[in-house]
């Protein structure tokens, strides 16, 4: 099945400086989309969205994962992740999130990273130049907060009503001043077992 692939947009943000002080390293946040076309869209209510899951999901990891690490340097580098899927209006939540919510696409970007924690997600309906966010966490540890990170951008012809963006995030580092702990030191001051 073709993949419909009408547009690849690439969002690239850098901070230097947050809360008025230098960062010892700029935070780097990265994320890709393909904007596709709905396969369901005109077909009205489809019960079994299957076929072009397994078809088209692994296809979108084979095009997103490759320009993501190689935008941020390799796999390794990645230390924060996330994906994101919105449909346009004319399509169900369903639709978004059948190619994100598969293995056959979630694991094509875990393997690449060595990632073992879910990755975070949205899954949204919106008009074209609708804010799209990627909620990232750390790749093996997801109660390490100061990779709790969010990536947000527009495409501004995207999603048209037949359309789904299907995107991915990365970083290589946390929160340029995470001062808020993480999880585990929240558990040992609330002597709870890890």
């Amino acid at each position: 099945m073709d993949l419909k692939l009408r547009k690849f947009a690439k969002f690239v943000d850098k901070t230097f400086i947050e809360g008025g002080k230098k960062a010892k390293e700029p935070v780097l946040l990265v994320s890709v989309a393909a904007v596709i076309e709905n396969p369901w869209a005109g077909k009205g209510f489809v019960e079994d969205l299957k076929p072009e899951i397994l078809d088209l999901a692994p296809q979108l990891g084979d095009l997103l994962v490759p320009e993501l690490t190689k935008e941020i340097g390799s796999g390794e580098k990645i230390l924060a992740y996330g994906k994101a899927a919105m449909v346009g209006l004319n399509g169900e939540i369903e639709h978004a999130s059948a190619f994100i919510h598969t293995l056959r696409f979630g694991n094509k970007f875990r393997d690449a990273v060595g990632g073992t924690s879910y990755l975070s997600f949205t899954n949204t309906r919106g008009p074209a130049g609708a804010k799209i966010s990627i909620p990232m966490m750390h790749k093996t540890d997801a109660g390490l907060r100061p990779f709790y990170l969010t990536h947000e951008f527009t495409i501004h012809d995207a999603p048209n009503e037949d359309e789904i963006v299907v995107a991915i995030g990365g970083a290589p580092t946390g929160r340029a001043h995470a001062r808020t702990g993480d999880r585990y030191q929240d558990m040992k001051e609330m002597g709870i077992d890890n």
